[in-house]
């Protein structure tokens, strides 16, 4: 790895593109600490500690502790990915949308342009949200328009910023930057994380117990990653073979070739979506005050938080237990259609002479690709609920409260996977070995 390491730097290009990286993420750090002019920095941490673990846990975790610093990158890139997944579900209702889609490198710059305004429509209209229900709850020295303009203002230009760092890093740095950002933003909270672990279950511990309770949470991160990695890699190929032409004195053709399906199609986004469903309307109680009770708001707010999921004591909670599992699966299915098109592929194959061995060209391969494809959406989906919901019992039965959890780990694995990748590639055009070949 150490040798690999030195090989990449010794590519010039490579290693410009990577301190560029990291400085950009610098950026990043630093303006996750930096407090908003006018906000009881201590008031909002009392509140937030208070309102964590109901639904904004993950939130936090997404944007590197920045939210709960209230800092002027507060919103982080979540604008930024809940635009581009608006745009991308939009493509498919929308034909002008879906001839841009279609239209080669002008169209994506269009898209992407579209996604840069309705990002920063998002961001005002969560910014001025955020900063008249906190006014209203005190987290503001003085609530007056002034200090809730200025509020907004800084959080919308701090959501821009990142979003300009994102696609720079994309340009000029290694990797997607919007999945880079987010990746550091998971990370940089691991720490306090472990930190919190090692005080509830090692620290204070007679050393029998503290040994056995480390082992446990070792072997249980371990077993963690290991099946996102296997989740990640997982996938079904379908052989494919083209038929041989004759053109003029040659034969070409006959290759044998592959289509990959991946078992973990949608990636993150299904449960993404799912949390954010879920986390709606006990958002809405929140910023509501509605916090506290056993009437409708309270019972709501109870059975919508992940720390109330496996409460033996409380079994009705587990009722959102059962409907975040429905959502992931339902999700899954649904983002899964509208990114991938066996019809498409089937008409494509047909048209190059391709074919899958004993299924006839055409319609029956659409079919035969659709049959597939609905049953290992379904494997992946189920070890998407599995991975998510490891951390969500051992914090509803140990009362273990974790920012991260599997979903951070599916991201931080996929994405770091991607990016040694893109490395690895650029470094076998030089003829050096790959990060991923050690």
């Amino acid at each position: 790895m150490l040798e690999t390491v030195r090989n990449a730097f010794k590519i010039k290009e490579i290693r410009n593109r990577i301190i560029y990286t990291l400085l950009m993420l610098v950026v990043v750090r630093i303006g996750s600490q930096l407090p908003i002019p006018g906000l009881n920095g201590e008031f909002f941490s009392q509140w937030f500690s208070e309102n964590a673990g109901n639904s904004f846990g993950f939130f936090d975790a997404v944007t590197g502790g920045s939210f709960e610093n209230m800092s002027v990158f507060a919103l982080n890139i979540t604008p930024y990915i809940t635009s581009s997944i608006i745009i991308q579900l939009l493509t498919i209702a929308i034909p002008k949308l879906e001839e841009l889609q279609k239209d080669g490198e002008e169209g994506r710059k269009k898209l992407t342009a579209i996604t840069r305004y309705l990002t920063i429509g998002l961001a005002i209209m969560e910014s001025l949200a955020m900063s008249i229900a906190f006014g209203r709850q005190g987290l503001m020295n003085e609530f007056n328009a002034m200090n809730v303009i200025m509020t907004v203002i800084t959080l919308t230009a701090g959501s821009a910023a990142i979003m300009w760092i994102g696609e720079r890093i994309t340009e000029r740095g290694v990797g997607n930057g919007i999945s880079i950002v987010l990746t550091i933003n998971i990370i940089s909270r691991l720490p306090s994380d472990l930190t919190i672990l090692f005080e509830q279950f090692v620290k204070g511990k007679e050393i029998a117990t503290a040994v056995l309770n480390a082992a446990i949470i070792i072997a249980i991160i371990i077993l963690v990653v290991i099946l996102v990695v296997t989740l990640q890699g997982a996938e079904r190929r379908i052989p494919v073979q083209y038929s041989r032409k004759v053109m003029g004195r040659k034969q070409v053709g006959g290759q044998t070739s592959h289509i990959p399906l991946k078992v973990n199609t949608a990636g993150v986004i299904p449960i993404i979506f799912a949390q954010s469903l879920l986390m709606f309307p006990v958002i809405i109680t929140n910023l509501l005050g509605k916090t506290g009770g056993t009437g409708f708001w309270g019972k709501l707010l109870k059975m919508f938080s992940q720390s109330n999921w496996f409460d033996f004591n409380e079994p009705i909670n587990n009722i959102g237990l059962v409907i975040y599992i429905v959502l992931v699966i339902a999700f899954a299915y649904f983002y899964t259609s509208i990114t991938f098109n066996p019809l498409e592929i089937a008409n494509n194959m047909k048209k190059q002479g391709g074919f899958i061995p004993g299924i006839r060209p055409g319609k029956p391969t659409s079919d035969y690709l659709t049959s597939v494809l609905n049953y290992i959406i379904f494997i992946g989906a189920v070890g998407l609920v599995i991975v998510a919901i490891i951390p969500i019992f051992f914090e509803g039965v140990f009362n273990a409260n974790l920012s991260f959890g599997g979903t951070s780990l599916i991201i931080i694995v996929g994405v770091i996977i991607e990016t040694l990748k893109q490395i690895e590639s650029q470094m076998l055009v030089r003829n050096y070995k790959g990060f991923l070949n050690d």
